[in-house]
């Protein structure tokens, strides 16, 4: 059953600047599970309420995340004092604002296709799972199940293992700590092989081998050898978690068959090789450039089927 932090902890606000274009409201409509957890609210655009256990510590968290600039984004922090440094760069890297996007123009500008869907899309970036942690069990959910059913099994895990967090005078759930997740028995919908990979993933995230900033700090090629050896994770696996869940921004998914899809329409091919050269041209921000690919493909397609002529 879904528990609640016993004491009552007063919001703290931390702001920070923003170094490029973005645009919160856009950015909440692409939660990095596609489940409506976390989604800004219909009745308050512009807001986005968010609850996860705090990478690292596993302390559940909360963070009230809105834009009151086009260069500034406050987040009201429900955690411990000492813990909500580490709250707001956990949300910086989730929303990709850790990174100076002032260049991704630039980067873009000579693919048509991406520099067409940049100024379509303006300030979107890629939204990231809260951790590493978490992307790897999305993962494990997710292998041969649509993605609502993952989405729906996750909120469960979340209710039953999980806390509730006031978030802006609401309460958001937040995924089971890896220390709560380690004593994961039987589940609904959950077969007994993901939950061995669940709860061996907790324990490799107690041991520190999930630890965004470590991963960040490696080569991508070191960081993705390093999730491999995750149970449960395969080449796609671990590209979604150093991609979606590190925040790596420069990254082409080799193994995302959607990706490729919405890539052979608009480009052509769908020859891997072709494909990645063909992302070579958005370096130093391959990650951004598929993400916005794989977010609003279809309006790439169309474009790319009306020979780019604008309607």
């Amino acid at each position: 059953m879904l528990t609640t932090a016993r004491r009552t902890i007063r919001p703290t606000t931390v702001e920070f600047e923003i170094c490029g274009d973005f645009d919160l409201t856009r950015c909440a409509a692409f939660p990095a599970d596609r489940s409506p957890a976390g989604r800004a609210a219909e009745d308050d655009p512009g807001t986005l309420r968010l609850a996860f256990p705090l990478d690292g510590t596993g302390e559940h968290v909360g963070a009230l995340v809105r834009q009151r600039a086009h260069d500034v984004v406050s987040v009201e922090v429900t955690a411990t004092r000492e813990a909500v440094p580490a709250v707001a760069e956990q949300v910086r890297r989730m929303l990709s604002l850790d990174v100076d996007g002032t260049g991704f123009a630039d980067a873009v500008a000579a693919d048509p296709v991406m520099r067409t869907l940049r100024e379509r899309h303006p300030g979107l970036r890629p939204v990231l799972f809260h951790s590493p942690y978490e992307a790897a069990c999305w993962a494990v959910i997710c292998a041969r199940l649509r993605v609502a059913q993952a989405a729906l099994l996750k909120q469960r895990l979340a209710a039953r293992l999980g806390c509730a967090v006031a978030v802006g005078g609401r309460t958001v759930a937040s995924f089971p700590s890896p220390e709560q997740l380690c004593a994961l028995d039987e589940q609904p919908g959950l077969s007994a092989q993901k939950r061995q990979r669940l709860v061996a993933i907790a324990g490799a995230a107690r041991e520190g081998l999930l630890d965004a900033w470590s991963l960040r700090a490696m080569p991508v090629e070191d960081a993705l050898e390093r999730v491999r050896g995750l149970a449960g994770v395969g080449p796609f696996s671990a590209e979604l978690i150093v991609v979606r869940g590190v925040g790596h921004p420069d990254v082409f998914p080799r193994h995302e068959l959607r990706l490729h899809t919405v890539m052979a329409a608009v480009y052509g091919t769908g020859v891997v090789e072709e494909l990645e050269d063909i992302a070579q041209r958005w370096q130093p921000f391959r990650s951004w450039g598929a993400f916005l690919l794989r977010s609003v493909g279809t309006s790439a397609i169309t474009w790319s089927r009306h020979g780019g002529e604008e309607r």
